[in-house]
């Protein structure tokens, strides 16, 4: 195609490293927590409604979806949840937000070579401290030019981040996990992206995969990144 990237993006949770799993875990100890009150999958389903009200309040990440599993147990224990449970929830969220990086395969091979040739950007959604501390703590931060903490992620934000770190979303790659948050939006934004999925996807992040769409490609995991950019490069 013989097309020069001057710009590639990343997502960082379950991209970089692992996430999801910890908010998996933690759903399982909620619902033993509030098992004598509540049925697990319809605590599940209450928590998600939860979530999926409060993201426009609290955002993404672990202290909202504390705040949501305190809202769903008094919702669910019709306001007579023991205050002893609440704190076993503050103590999970807590467990959640010290828990070590675990890098994903492939990361750091293919972050290292990608970054002696392109500028790379992160790109990611969540607690700006708490994604802050996960970048120092996964010693990567060296490897990008640019780091952006977003609330959400549409076009508009790939094209003012493309623009600012590169020359625009027409010459940029996007890669991530999240079918809703870093595939859709970046191609609606003139970019490339590559998704990359991780087998545990929250469902908030879940959309239809662009099938046919010329600047979009689905691989295994991140040791296929390369040959795609071989590709869009020719």
């Amino acid at each position: 195609m013989g097309e020069r990237l001057t710009v590639i993006g990343f997502d960082a949770d379950d991209t970089l490293w692992q996430n999801e799993s910890f908010f998996r875990m933690t759903e399982e100890k909620f619902a033993e927590l509030l098992g004598e009150f509540v049925e697990g999958d319809h605590l599940m389903e209450r928590l998600l409604e939860a979530e999926r009200r409060n993201i426009g309040h609290y955002g993404f990440g672990i202290k909202g979806f504390m705040l949501s599993m305190i809202e769903t147990a008094i919702e669910v224990t019709e306001k007579r949840v023991p205050s002893t449970v609440i704190g076993q929830i503050l103590e999970m969220g807590q467990e959640m937000l010290g828990h070590p990086i675990e890098l994903l395969p492939h990361v750091e091979d293919v972050l290292g070579a990608l970054s002696d040739t392109h500028p790379l950007v992160l790109i990611t959604k969540g607690d700006l401290l708490h994604q802050e501390q996960k970048l120092a703590a996964s010693g990567l931060g060296d490897l990008f030019a640019g780091v952006e903490i977003v609330s959400e992620k549409h076009p508009a934000t790939y094209m003012r981040a493309f623009g600012q770190h590169g020359t625009g979303p027409d010459r940029a790659m996007m890669i991530g996990n999240s079918m809703k948050s870093d595939v859709v939006p970046a191609l609606e934004a003139g970019a490339w992206a590559a998704y990359v999925p991780h087998g545990l996807t929250w469902a908030l992040e879940e959309a239809k995969a662009p099938t046919g769409h010329p600047r979009y490609r689905e691989m295994p995991d991140l040791s296929g990144v390369m040959a795609f950019v071989a590709e869009i490069e020719g």
